[in-house]
């Protein structure tokens, strides 16, 4: 298998950017949603929860579809969804009599496009790059997702200098050029027989019969990192509402600071669990423990200062953590039932993100049982990688990393590829 031309991983890391602009985004217009329309934090919150569950709901039937279809027969009609969605939403805030509720189900429509974008990327940088270069652009995805991120808060503060909605109306046109680039540079190998249904569930089940336990694992250490990530988010940018008078462009800005050291973070542990694989279960337990080393801090602090401080430092933790479940799930299968474990993967993470700021915004008030509790969270996840997830015994050159890391895991056979 040889390595894509570098314009097919810049086309496909624009699917992701533009998934997470779908949240990240339109956190910094929260509060003027909310002083708008009249609604409480929880109900503000909603229009992050009520994106993100229709995503997770459906990732797994985009990734099962992938599977037996194709990549791409996925992810150009996801992205024109999640456009629509925009669309719906934008001209609710303009023309419905209950702008809430059609702006809620803009969302959903969003959600369910969305469903069908990154997630099926993922499966298909699994497909293309061969297992020695997988980690690398697997790094550049995450990477790419965590700059959306920094990019979102600032994009969005700058779209609400027009009117708040304008950025539900950069939707359709961000997907424009990502579109055309998938369409024309990646080429995606036809799928000549997939197999019958009985036998992709019967692989599929097999697949969790061996390798259930750590792949688990790693769904629920996404799952929290998501939550924390996209709740703090929320936090901070309540807190900035409440504590500060600035104006929008700036707390775009400092809503961004916190997901730069993500952005950083996630290029370097790519390009180095690239050369030394074996390094994948020390990053795992660092970046948890740093995650849950700050929320036992964050209920005794109250200045915005401190708290975009500790979540710049958190963003490291995100960092170490994210590329390496990437790698390691993309890793895990074959080509052929790649699609719905990436997809159950990110079907939790995306159940994560929709907690994150519903439980947030419902326990501002309660900083003690929110933080600890996700601090005790980290430190099991933290326990059960220390048990299930274990280094390899011996590398012997780069091409056999991931065989050998693998193998170690969960005695696969053979180069999962």
């Amino acid at each position: 298998m040889q390595k894509p031309q570098g314009r097919v991983l810049f086309a496909l890391s624009l699917v992701p950017l533009i998934m997470v602009l779908g949240n990240s985004m339109i956190i910094p217009v929260l509060p003027t949603i909310a002083h708008e329309y009249n609604l409480s934090a929880f109900q503000s919150g909603l229009l992050i929860t009520l994106f993100s569950i229709p995503a997770g709901i459906i990732i797994p039937l985009a990734g099962f579809l992938s599977d037996r279809i194709g990549r791409k027969k996925i992810i150009l009609p996801a992205l024109l969804m999640y456009g629509a969605g925009g669309l719906v939403a934008g001209g609710a805030a303009l023309f419905s009599a209950q702008p809430y509720v059609w702006i809620v189900v803009g969302r959903v429509i969003q959600g369910i496009g969305a469903a069908g974008t990154a997630p099926i990327a993922m499966a298909l940088i699994g497909d293309l790059y061969p297992p020695e270069h997988r980690g690398h652009a697997l790094g550049v995805i995450e990477s790419t997702n965590a700059l959306g991120k920094v990019l979102s808060p600032i994009l969005g503060s700058l779209l609400a200098l027009i009117a708040w909605y304008t950025l539900f109306f950069a939707f359709p046109l961000f997907i424009i050029p990502a579109t055309w680039m998938i369409m024309r540079w990646v080429e995606e190998k036809e799928t000549v027989a997939p197999p019958s249904f009985t036998k992709y569930k019967h692989d599929t089940i097999f697949v969790f019969h061996k390798q259930g336990r750590w792949l688990v694992i790693c769904f629920l250490l996404g799952a929290v990192q998501m939550f924390f990530l996209f709740g703090m988010l929320f936090y901070l940018a309540e807190t900035l509402d409440n504590y500060t008078s600035l104006s929008g462009i700036v707390r775009g800005f400092l809503l961004a600071l916190p997901l730069l050291s993500l952005t950083l973070m996630s290029v370097w542990t790519g390009k180095h669990i690239e050369h030394q694989v074996e390094r994948i279960k020390m990053f795992l337990i660092t970046g948890t423990l740093i995650t849950g080393g700050l929320c036992t801090i964050l209920p005794f602090v109250r200045g915005p200062a401190t708290v975009i401080a500790l979540l710049f430092a958190g963003g490291i933790g995100g960092g170490l953590v994210l590329p390496c479940l990437n790698t390691l799930i993309t890793s895990a299968v074959g080509k052929a039932e790649r699609g719905i474990v990436t997809s159950l993967y990110n079907s939790i993470r995306f159940f994560g993100i929709a907690a994150g700021p519903a439980v947030f915004g419902a326990l501002l008030d309660r900083p003690l049982p929110l933080f600890w509790g996700t601090s005790a969270a980290c430190l099991l996840l933290v326990l059960l990688t220390i048990r299930f997830i274990h280094k390899p015994g011996q590398l012997k050159s780069k091409h056999g990393h991931f065989r050998l890391f693998l193998r170690s895991l969960s005695n696969i056979p053979k180069d999962p590829g």
